[in-house]
């Protein structure tokens, strides 16, 4: 927004699809939608997709109608510079509202919520559930609080950290590590991950958000790309989830600025953010995971 040129990277396919779907929308309403139309009559003129070959754990959220219509409009979505059709086909994926594809399920956790919502006293739930009109509805919502979409000079790296390559110079770098032991990237979106690539397995989870090593060696490798690239004055801020329960002796923020202390040497942490988490923000709630985020603000002398 403010016209800086924007550098991103995530090791997540779903990251890339929906960064690159904020930044680069179709430029209207209304050609967003003449778009959308000439997709769904490319994907209907597709094969019918074979249904034996798609997991079980996939066809039990829907009705085989809607699922081949959705393998279908994916197929076509998968092409580069379709981003943005993807993400609005992702973000009515799975839910129990009658504007979701899939039988009832949670929104941001996919799993079935047959028991709340039993066939027998359901049977509308269980229904065949068209794309099209939901579709369409989602691209108008992703459009109804801007009057000019946002179109950022931007690029996106889908890589682990570790094989990061960075712009020569840059003003300001923020970041969010992986919450350690407690998210789970690979489960928490695991059907829009299939979707995205039905090859998936569980590539986004890794050491790093399971082992302390893993994490620290994660912050010890972008350290060292922002003390060779950050400009004079420029800032590095950090946002950092802090478990309830912790399994290792330092904090996630300690473990971050410890790491910043000996291979950033030129940064100095010069505040702390403190932001509690409200339950009703969080992706399972009433449990025992990230309650703290705290945002470690750092700045080259």
């Amino acid at each position: 927004m403010a016209g800086r040129r924007v550098f991103a990277a995530d090791i997540s396919p779903y990251a890339r699809i929906l960064s690159t779907a904020k930044l680069s929308p179709p430029r209207s309403l209304k050609i967003a939608l003449s778009e959308a139309d000439s997709l769904l009559r490319t994907a209907q003129e597709l094969p019918k997709p074979d249904l034996r070959g798609v997991p079980g754990w996939i066809r039990r959220f829907f009705h085989p109608d809607t699922l081949r219509e959705t393998l279908q409009f994916a197929a076509v979505c998968r092409d580069p510079g379709r981003e943005f059709f993807m993400a609005c086909l992702l973000g009515i994926l799975h839910h129990q509202r009658p504007g979701f594809l899939s039988y009832p399920s949670s929104h941001l956790v996919p799993y079935l919520r047959d028991k709340k919502y039993p066939r027998e006293a359901f049977p509308e739930m269980y229904a065949y559930r068209e794309l099209r009109p939901r579709l369409m509805a989602k691209i108008t919502r992703s459009f109804k609080r801007i009057e000019q979409p946002l179109r950022a000079i931007a690029e996106f790296q889908q890589c682990p950290v570790q094989e990061l390559e960075m712009p020569r110079r840059f003003d300001a770098l923020i970041t969010s590590p992986p919450y350690m032991n407690a998210l789970d990237y690979g489960r928490d979106n695991r059907l829009r991950l299939w979707f995205i690539d039905s090859t998936f397995g569980a590539q986004v989870d890794n050491a790093v958000t399971k082992r302390r090593k893993a994490f620290t060696n994660a912050i010890e490798s972008l350290a060292g790309k922002v003390e060779v690239g950050l400009k004079h004055s420029g800032y590095c801020v950090f946002v950092v989830g802090e478990e309830f329960n912790r399994n290792f002796d330092a904090h996630p923020s300690e473990a971050v600025a410890a790491t910043m202390r000996v291979h950033a040497p030129s940064l100095r942490l010069r505040k702390i953010i403190s932001d509690d988490i409200p339950d009703v923000r969080r992706t399972r709630r009433e449990c025992s995971g990230v309650k703290t985020e705290n945002f470690l603000v750092f700045q080259r002398n």
